[in-house]
């Protein structure tokens, strides 16, 4: 009788263990993949950083899980190599990030969207876009996690990072961004107006067109300002790093009505998977309270 019992136990607990992992159903699609749950609370879109991809974000920012036993459902992009959107590249993702929800029979009622870096980047522009031409999909909130939102203010820096000379990381990248930018947009000592255009915020100029359609969105903007830890490793000063801007963008944004917005600005969390020391990482987020803030009622 005792064996039988145990038997009964073990195939129930079997039993149950299966009928939880059925629920998420695994959609995976070259340009994206999607952690579908029935009865979905909500939906969780995250863009990767510049050079990044799915796998990276799942190893960086490991989410899923907890996110689908808390109801939400998660789609990861590999939508990357993007610092900003021309009007075609919100028009063309605007158009597919409707048709994955369609064929994927996604509901649009609690979306939320975030990105790291470049990735917070591309959810600014995409957001403020999908409600100013009032898309099926209307972001409940957004996020972004130290993106390089000031175009401009990238520029200057990389012309300063050149100039120092004291990382070799810093140099490669700041003359990737000379050059990119020198080509889409010419040089900003002759005209800014591009710049402004494509960039989420321009500081110098105090212009937040590109975001002001998110004003009745719940916003968080994650940083870590490790003024020490940029100094020592790229000599960038406390005006040169993406906390700075971010920070200002959130005062500008508040003096301008957002009620809704968030600067969480983080000490000591900035880590690497490989346990690596960086401010500039996806783990300064608290995933889960993140995810009690995409859960929570407006």
């Amino acid at each position: 009788m005792k064996k039988i019992f145990f038997v009964l136990i073990v195939v129930t607990i079997l039993f149950s263990c299966k009928s939880s992992i059925s629920e998420v159903n695994h959609i995976i699609d070259k340009e994206f993949e999607i952690y579908k749950v029935a009865n979905s609370k909500a939906t969780l879109v995250l863009f990767p950083c510049f050079p990044c991809d799915i796998e990276n974000t799942k190893n960086e920012f490991p989410i899923i899980e907890e996110a689908n036993k808390k109801g939400v459902s998660v789609i990861l992009m590999n939508y990357n190599f993007k610092l900003y959107l021309k009007d075609s590249e919100l028009q063309n993702l605007s158009k597919h990030f409707n048709s994955i929800f369609e064929n994927n029979i996604l509901s649009t009622d609690n979306v939320y969207i975030g990105g790291f870096s470049g990735g917070g980047n591309v959810t600014l522009l995409l957001s403020n876009y999908l409600i100013k031409e009032r898309n099926s999909i209307q972001p409940k909130g957004v996020f972004i996690v130290d993106s390089p939102i000031d175009l401009l203010g990238l520029y200057k820096v990389a012309e300063k990072n050149i100039i120092s000379n004291f990382s070799s990381e810093s140099v490669e990248e700041a003359n990737w961004i000379i050059d990119k930018f020198n080509s889409e947009f010419g040089n900003p000592k002759d005209s800014i107006s591009l710049y402004k255009k494509f960039s989420p915020y321009t500081l110098e100029i105090n212009t937040i067109s590109n975001v002001e359609n998110l004003k009745n969105l719940k916003i968080r903007l994650y940083t870590e300002p490790d003024f020490d830890w940029w100094l020592k490793n790229r000599k960038n000063q406390k005006d040169e790093i993406n906390s700075y801007f971010i920070e200002q963008l959130y005062n500008d944004l508040k003096i301008k009505g957002f009620q809704k917005i968030e600067l969480i600005n983080t000490k000591n969390k900035g880590y690497r998977a490989d346990g690596t020391r960086h401010p500039h990482s996806w783990a300064i987020v608290d995933k889960e309270n993140l995810l009690n803030w995409v859960l929570e009622k407006n």
